[in-house]
């Protein structure tokens, strides 16, 4: 049983847990992932590492609510337990011999960014950060991220922050403006993975981004998290969740990535929450 320490709202449809998993966080590295099941019933998860403390023997999640399983584990409080936390899984990213490096979050990717930026940054890697989301309401982890890096640029969609315009917008003209990366990192929607991926292969940039398809058994048994990178097929859990950018078939990504779309609507409006009704028995 792993117990949660910490829980936090981060936005409307965003929360973060802090779970007591001492194992997991003294190997735990930028890029890895666990899988996690709430209970004997529930359904086995993969969730990339938003951070670690090795001290304290914590892994940290950050999780969208989006279907009947993470409804479920923002039910879950401080001092509740979850009954599997595995890992971690998955090869960590490798950052050897880059010296300027841009690394990109797109939404709840930013999550995932953050540990990337974390450790390039405690490398002396120069670091510019880009994170980007609809709107200043559904912005999350801001502070963390800007002490992790050397710049940060938050942009919104609809520029209610005050700096609109998309994660590409800025990346362009940064590069267009002399900066010199080694490196992009991107990590987030799809879509965004992609038009990133488009935009530095115009200028040469190495690109490595974090493949995040349905995971079952985190071994590559099930094949449930095949891509196809290079026109060969790879499993993300175990030889990603990175790859370089330039090599990933992302139209095919995006079509298998709405495979269980209508199967998750369905499975969250006819989970009941076990307080409704409380109130009234």
């Amino acid at each position: 049983m792993y117990k949660i320490l910490r829980k936090e709202r981060l936005n409307d449809s965003v929360s973060l847990i802090e779970v007591e998993a001492p194992y997991i966080a003294k190997k735990a590295e930028p890029g890895q992932f666990i899988i996690l099941r709430i209970d004997e019933e529930g359904e086995r998860v993969p969730f990339t590492i938003a951070d670690y403390d090795r001290e304290k023997g914590t892994v940290t999640v950050i999780f969208q609510i989006v279907g009947m399983t993470t409804e479920r584990m923002n039910e879950l409080n401080e001092g509740d337990y979850l009954l599997d936390f595995v890992g971690p899984l998955g090869k960590a990213s490798e950052f050897e011999g880059v010296k300027n490096v841009a690394v990109i979050g797109g939404g709840l990717g930013t999550a995932i960014a953050y540990p990337q930026a974390k450790k390039l940054n405690s490398m002396g890697v120069r670091v510019d950060m880009i994170n980007g989301f609809r709107n200043k309401d559904i912005i999350i982890i801001e502070e963390e991220c800007r002490a992790a890096c050397t710049n940060l640029y938050t942009m919104t969609d609809d520029g209610s922050n005050g700096n609109k315009g998309f994660v590409t917008t800025k990346l362009e003209e940064l590069i267009e403006g002399g900066e010199k990366y080694d490196l992009v990192i991107a990590i987030g929607p799809l879509v965004m993975m992609k038009a990133v991926c488009e935009l530095t292969k115009k200028y040469g940039i190495k690109t490595i981004v974090s493949m995040n398809p349905v995971m079952i058994d985190g071994t590559g048994m099930c094949g449930g998290c095949r891509v196809t990178v290079g026109g060969e097929t790879k499993f993300a859990c175990v030889d990603g969740p990175d790859f370089d950018g330039h090599l990933v078939d992302f139209d095919l990504a995006i079509r298998r990535s709405k495979m269980f779309a209508e199967k998750e609507r369905t499975a969250r409006e006819n989970h009941k929450c076990r307080m409704e009704g409380m109130n009234n028995a």
